[in-house]
């Protein structure tokens, strides 16, 4: 079979213009990134703000195995399958960051025959969001060293300032650095470091907003720091959320692109899911389930981190109300899950399976904690017995979950027909009665904990004296009430990433906790966290490479 990439190169796609018209959006409706790539303008946005919604399906997943789990891949396929079946759908994605593209995760387009495109442009600048939303975040950065380098009328303790800088890049050794350096014209010494973008709080504000004046509400509440008498400074005290929405204007726009079978698509925004909250934008999924009857959104790794946090954050800011779970899992990551190494999947292993299905099970469980129906997609593989599947359909039908094969990234949309149908019997057969985990009146410490419970499966929560201070002085400051953004491994239901499957009997630590007062949450950091990932010993990028006529080689 062909590579991701030469599938792509391969793939007869239709002018934006024509997606457009698909969804009912003419050409003015459109901002043109070229032939195959466009944004939503703000004015079709509010034009359609008045007509009904259609139905959300989340896409989700177990904890991710090096096996793989193929969530992106299920999510454009399920959307393909649902357009052969006659249905107007779009599905909704993340955009893609160029640390992992470069590094070892690779892109965020899908794969096989279910992609959406361009893939190249997608995984690289695409239509520069990550570029504004970088530099929005840098200038606020740069006024903040600024105003304690022309005398500091705002009394800034340096050592509180909490805001650091970011790039798109994984490079480990801007996570702790000295600037200012050089004498008296050159700055106000201080540590500091760097995040990947896609831990911006500028890109949870991004994927959050639902208006440019909303984003610019947001940016000024951005606590940058503390003065020497323990008060927050705000970007809005620093003056500077105008300019910052100024950099993002066009940033907060959908991008509307397309599947290889030319079912649109919307991929915009892109925060991490065990750092942020993963999700794409509420405006690129609002304003898909105005165009289309059926909308497929994916939230990122597994149910543990990317459905909570859709469900208790993006739902909750957005008041979205899904209409069904997909729970994708393959039988190789379940055994894997279940002890078996990577080197021994292709063998029929019923004792690890079943042990491996555990995980799949508290996934099943916690979606049923929301009062969404949820559906099984097993990913499909060669080596799949058919003992081995009909395990899994038994033991999915007895926790109440219905299960359909995933067959999209070797046959696209036709692999996709049967979970699309399953989907759509679930949504008609079993109504959702969607509800948030949590109320935010609750104290900060409740909050976690029914998270780490509940969701993880923990026997309670353990806090450093850090942690223990900080979240006394949020509740004092007025931010008890906010929802609760967990920092977490995606590997593991625990806060160790070597505790695969089902863990039990464990307790999670929460070390750090930070305020994202733009975004609208606090940041409970668990475990080790990086902000700033790291490159492999040989990344991606020595793969990546361009011949004479423009021909992208290497990326995936």
């Amino acid at each position: 079979m062909p590579s991701d990439i030469e599938i792509a190169q391969a793939a007869k796609m239709k002018p934006i213009v024509e997606i457009a018209k698909q969804l009912g959006l003419s050409e003015d409706d459109i901002e043109l990134y070229g032939k195959y790539k466009a944004k939503i303008s703000m004015d079709a946005i509010k034009r359609l703000q008045d007509k009904p919604d259609g139905k959300l399906i989340l896409v989700t997943a177990i904890n991710p195995t090096p096996a793989g789990e193929g969530k992106t891949t299920t999510s454009v396929g399920l959307t393909d399958g649902l357009a052969k079946l006659g249905k107007k759908v779009i599905v909704c994605l993340r955009e893609p960051s160029l640390g992992p593209s470069f590094g070892v995760k690779g892109g965020a387009a899908g794969g096989g025959y279910a992609q959406v495109v361009p893939m190249e442009d997608i995984n690289l600048h695409f239509t520069g969001d990550l570029h504004a939303i970088t530099y929005a975040h840098n200038l606020l950065a740069a006024m903040i060293d600024n105003h304690i380098h022309q005398g500091n009328a705002l009394n800034i303790d340096p050592r509180t300032v909490v805001f650091r800088r970011v790039i798109d890049l994984n490079d480990r050794a801007l996570r702790k650095c000295v600037i200012g350096l050089g004498g008296r014209t050159e700055g106000v010494p201080r540590e500091t470091g760097f995040d990947i973008t896609v831990a911006s709080e500028v890109m949870a504000i991004l994927c959050l907003a639902d208006s440019l004046m909303d984003m610019k509400e947001r940016f000024s509440k951005i606590v940058i720091g503390y003065t020497y008498d323990g008060k927050p400074v705000t970007a809005a005290d620093l003056e500077a959320q105008g300019s910052m929405t100024l950099l993002m204007k066009d940033a907060i726009k959908p991008n509307l692109v397309q599947t290889l079978e030319n079912t649109p698509a919307f991929v915009h925004g892109g925060p991490f899911a065990n750092i942020a909250h993963g999700c794409n934008s509420l405006t690129a999924t609002k304003t898909a389930l105005k165009l289309a009857d059926y909308v497929v959104t994916e939230a990122g790794f597994g149910a543990d981190l990317g459905a909570e946090k859709f469900f208790d954050l993006k739902c909750r800011f957005g008041n979205l109300k899904p209409s069904a779970v997909v729970i994708v899992a393959t039988v190789r990551a379940l055994k894997m899950h279940g002890g078996v190494p990577k080197t021994e999947l292709a063998a029929e292993n019923m004792e690890a399976l079943a042990k491996g299905f555990e995980n799949l099970q508290k996934h099943i469980e916690n979606v049923a904690k929301y009062g969404v129906p949820a559906v099984v997609a097993i990913n499909a593989f060669p080596t799949d017995t058919e003992k081995e599947l009909q395990f899994v359909y038994d033991k999915c039908r007895e926790l109440g979950a219905e299960v359909a094969l995933s067959e999209v990234w070797a046959k696209g949309g036709e692999g996709g027909k049967e979970l699309a149908q399953k989907v759509l019997d679930t949504i008609e057969q079993k109504p959702s009665n969607f509800k948030v985990l949590y109320e935010t009146e609750l104290p900060i410490k409740d909050k976690i904990a029914k998270i780490a419970t509940e969701i993880y499966g923990a026997r309670g929560v353990v806090y450093t004296a850090e942690a223990e201070k900080t979240i006394a002085k949020f509740t004092e400051m007025g931010y008890g009430n906010l929802p609760i953004c967990m920092a977490k491994t995606q590997y593991s239901l625990s806060d160790d990433q070597t505790k695969i499957g089902r863990p039990r009997d464990f307790d999670i630590t929460v070390r750090e906790v930070r305020l994202s007062a733009g975004a609208g949450f606090l940041v409970c950091i668990t475990g080790a966290i990086m902000t700033m990932p790291g490159l492999p010993k040989r990344p991606a990028a020595c793969s990546i490479d361009i011949d004479e006529n423009g021909v992208i080689s290497g990326l995936f």
